[in-house]
């Protein structure tokens, strides 16, 4: 019998608890930063079989909203002018609990489910604009006195003309499973390079809207399932240790509670924004006992992530809704069926869409590791957001001229959009996406602080 190992007499099933503790007893971690942390039931000192994560996140965005104004411009080659109208601000508290557990020789299991406290947003005024005279209280998009969902009669005072309700709960369940091809504790002629797939899966309630009674939606979830593919190489020298990690994330499902929903005719880019992304730092052990497994390190990290052209939950997307409901006839209400003739009035999710930008930040951790079970990380993010357009939605779908064997097709031989046929756009509204009159967000940044603990068997 191996030296160390506990004994439980009676049951098979107490026997196999046995094994798993002693295996379990004897694990250690060589590696201070996740990239390079291992979950596996192989022998001592190649990894771990359990790690329980909590992270603590408190989020908060900011971005100047600005808005194109057509028939502005003095000289007609010139661009647009944008004015910016309206200041956006965020905040969100948020903790992920999360746990990874080996199943084979470097092959775990994973499972995490964030849990929002509270989230919240305003939108305040930008220096120097009069409502009498903005675009976005001439259109009606905002009332003139302001929305308050917390107190829905009563308006925001100051110069705040719209605020959210506080927002709380689960935004989805991931699952994950990940691979080590490479394990630098099992070979420290290689780097640790690892690969895994993780399933977002949208369980609680989705992120909505009512105009009416605000109060009855504080859902965090999106409703979309999504796939995340990513892989990492991490490399430790004697006082330092380098990482890389690169993801996909790609939406497989959208429930019918969603806001992106498909409405046929001549729609386009109705899904959720797909993202592709690069993490890379550099972590310096400025206290190293490796016979104690003892390890005190700052992390210098950044991370580079593409949003693709695709329909998103903006900084408007809340005015955006309050101005579409169809009980309130907003002047954001749809026509659900453009080849009816009236108007069909449906609600505007509030979801729109928005072009390609690029999301970078920088981060600075701080790790203390405490033998081979027991870590704490604080850390600080500052992320910046490329200026871009959040109402970006097309007119419609141009059909080839019949007979073509097209699907579908028109008898008009012409290259535009047709008025009143199924080439139009549901989603397309001339008051926030015709050019001209759409809406920007520019000077996008925001920061993070947070706190984790890490707990290994």
């Amino acid at each position: 019998m191996p030296a160390g190992a506990v004994v439980i007499p009676c049951a098979p099933v107490s026997r196999t608890l046995a094994v798993v503790l002693a295996i379990v007893a004897a694990a250690a971690s060589a590696h201070g930063n996740p990239a390079g942390d291992v979950t596996s039931t192989s022998p001592a000192g190649t990894g771990v079989a359990v790690r329980i994560e909590a992270e603590y996140e408190y989020d908060v965005d900011t971005a100047a909203i600005g808005r194109e104004q057509a028939g502005a411009a003095v000289d007609s080659l010139a661009a647009l002018p944008v004015r910016h109208e309206l200041d956006f601000h965020q905040s969100r508290q948020q903790i992920t609990p999360s746990a990874e557990i080996g199943v084979y020789r470097d092959l775990w299991l994973s499972v995490a489910a964030p849990i929002v406290f509270a989230q919240s947003s305003e939108i305040d005024l930008a220096a120097g604009v009069d409502r009498t005279m903005a675009s976005t209280f001439l259109d009606g998009i905002l009332p003139a006195t302001g929305f308050d969902a917390r107190q829905p009669t009563a308006p925001p005072g100051g110069s705040t003309v719209f605020h959210s309700v506080t927002r709380s709960g689960v935004p989805e369940l991931r699952l994950g499973v990940g691979f080590a091809p490479m394990n630098q504790a099992r070979d420290d002629t290689k780097p640790t390079w690892k690969v895994g797939l993780d399933l977002h899966l949208a369980i609680g309630r989705v992120m909505r809207f009512d105009a009416v009674d605000p109060g009855r939606e504080t859902g965090v979830s999106t409703g979309v399932d999504q796939l995340r593919l990513w892989t990492s190489f991490d490399r430790r020298l004697r006082y330092f240790e380098g990482w890389f990690e690169a993801s996909y994330q790609v939406p497989v499902y959208i429930r019918s509670t969603s806001l992106f929903q498909d409405p046929g005719f001549g729609s386009t880019h109705v899904g959720p924004s797909q993202t592709a992304g690069v993490r890379f730092g550099a972590e310096a052990y400025l206290m190293d006992d490796p016979v104690a497994d003892r390890h005190i390190s700052a992390e210098l990290g950044s991370q580079i992530t593409m949003h693709f052209q695709g329909r998103e939950y903006t900084e408007m997307w809340e005015a955006f809704a309050l101005a579409g409901d169809r009980r309130t006839a907003g002047p954001l209400v749809l026509d659900a069926d453009p080849v009816t003739s009236g108007v069909q009035a449906e609600s505007y999710p509030g979801v729109s869409n928005v072009e390609n930008y690029l999301e970078t930040s920088a981060r600075l951790a701080v790790r203390a590791r405490f033998g081979p079970r027991l870590s704490f990380a604080a850390f600080g993010q500052l992320a910046f957001r490329t200026d871009h357009v959040i109402s970006f939605a097309e007119a419609g779908i141009d059909f080839p001229t019949c007979p073509t064997g097209a699907p579908r097709c028109e008898t008009d031989d012409n290259s535009v959009v047709n008025p009143g046929t199924a080439e139009v756009n549901p989603l397309h509204v001339k008051n926030i996406d015709l050019v001209g009159h759409r809406y920007r967000a520019d000077d996008s940044r925001g920061y993070v602080l947070g706190l984790e603990a890490h707990l290994a068997f």
